[in-house]
């Protein structure tokens, strides 16, 4: 991915979506459902549920390149929708190279599909076939969860992954947008960004991103620097003991002979502290209450 690319990323359907919904199907075409047919590119549409956001430009010229020699060899998928139009399902990049050779019509595999099945084939073929980098395809899972209300073990079914693979491209998600963009623009590898994960705060993460970039940490480096840090975050601080001045030391002793108790008087730098006065049974509880009214 380009550092150009400054779209935002999200954590739910729109970051694929855009908001975009899909028209309902009303064909009036005269291509068979179920069939192969050449159909014109004015015809087509993208689909709005592409995971991918952006193509590199020099594979698309030489795949325009070579649908120039050969032809399309593999046919795209479509749906009919409204007005004689078609919807991809599948095959945008094919699709966006036939244009770019000049082609004014391609094979099409025609086939009828609801918009949850629409996302599901789009999104698994996609994920299957096509180079995404790790962000759009966590992404791509979190909406085959959501929309088409799939497992993480449906999904690895779906897709042929271990479900380790599916939860660890999840877990992505948790990143801040920032070290998402990182993964994106593959500033940092998907490794890195594992790495990453268990660090809530948002802003030490991206430290830790900048590190890895001046640094060019390794892998198990960002690993003993997460672990370096979290050891940290987690130690508690020292405290500071404060001395009481001798006005409140003769307080405490005074009141400790009258009470007939050890009487505790602590505080901290801020000021704030407390005064504790121990007892061992009911009664004596009882005589310093009465002591102290």
């Amino acid at each position: 991915m380009s550092a150009k690319n400054d779209k935002p990323l999200g954590r739910g359907l729109d970051a694929i979506l855009g908001g975009v919904k899909i028209p309902s199907a009303n064909p009036q075409s005269h291509h068979t459902v179920g069939s192969n047919s050449f159909i014109k590119l004015e015809s087509i549409e993208a689909n709005p549920y592409q995971p991918r956001t952006k193509f590199d430009e020099e594979e698309l010229q030489e795949l325009a390149q070579s649908i120039k020699t050969y032809g399309l060899i593999q046919p795209v998928t479509v749906r009919p929708v409204e007005n004689g139009k078609y919807q991809l399902i599948s095959g945008e990049r094919r699709f966006r190279a036939a244009k770019l050779a000049g082609l004014t019509e391609i094979p099409a595999f025609v086939r009828t599909a609801d918009d949850v099945q629409t996302v599901q084939m789009a999104l698994v073929e996609n994920i299957q076939r096509s180079d995404l980098n790790a962000i759009e395809i966590a992404l791509s899972y979190q909406m085959l969860m959501e929309e088409c209300n799939l497992s993480q073990t449906d999904i690895a079914s779906k897709v042929g992954k271990n479900l380790s693979t599916i939860s660890n491209y999840l877990r992505l998600l948790k990143l801040s947008t920032d070290a998402q963009v990182a993964v994106r623009d593959n500033r940092i590898s998907m490794a890195h960004a594992r790495a990453i994960v268990p660090v809530e705060d948002e802003q030490l993460q991206q430290k830790i991103v900048k590190q890895i970039e001046n640094e060019a940490l390794s892998v198990r480096q960002t690993e003993s620097l997460v672990k370096k840090l979290l050891s940290e975050s987690k130690t508690p601080k020292t405290k500071v003991k404060i001395t009481l001045s001798d006005e409140v030391r003769n307080f405490q002793s005074d009141l400790s002979k009258k009470l007939k108790t050890k009487v505790n008087i602590r505080k901290d730098i801020s000021g704030k502290g407390s005064l504790t006065i121990p007892f061992n049974s009911d009664e004596e509880l009882k005589r310093i209450i009465q002591i102290l009214q």
